[in-house]
């Protein structure tokens, strides 16, 4: 497992030394709009990170967070239209990662019991997509995005 804090993976993501799965699709005013960072069980899960390195939502740069809520909306409403999201879950938690990042879960029809809302942190191994099935997710949304 990745160790999120040192060096700060956010940071990582943002300068682009690190590459989340399905790339950066997405940046806009001091945010960086990917994929989660490590394996999920859900097709399309995204984060929107803060390109640089502050610890909340307070601390985000004014840019930052005038764009946030509408990116978020965007790749929200992308979420629906090119994956068929019934449903995206929004989380600012940030007691794993100290840098400022939101994240966009989806829900779909078939989503297991234990994978919607808050569950889909405490995703088992076993729950994981494969790598290419996430890629393709993530190419469809970069084309909903206009990416």
């Amino acid at each position: 497992m990745v160790d999120v804090n040192s060096p700060c993976l956010g940071c990582a993501i943002a300068q682009g030394t690190v590459r989340p799965v399905g790339g950066v699709l997405v940046r806009a005013s001091g945010l960086v709009l990917h994929g989660v960072a490590s394996p999920s069980p859900l097709p399309g899960w995204l984060v929107l990170t803060s390109e640089e390195h502050v610890r909340g939502l307070w601390d985000l740069p004014a840019a930052a967070a005038r764009e946030l809520g509408p990116l978020a909306s965007r790749a929200a409403r992308a979420l629906r239209e090119a994956l068929r999201a019934e449903h995206v879950y929004a989380f600012v938690l940030g007691d794993v990662l100290h840098h400022f990042h939101l994240h966009l879960v989806p829900r779909f029809a078939d989503t297991p019991a234990h994978l919607r809302g808050r569950g889909a942190f405490d995703a088992r191994p076993a729950d994981a997509l494969a790598p290419e099935v996430l890629e393709a997710a993530a190419a469809a949304l970069a084309r909903g995005l206009g990416s």
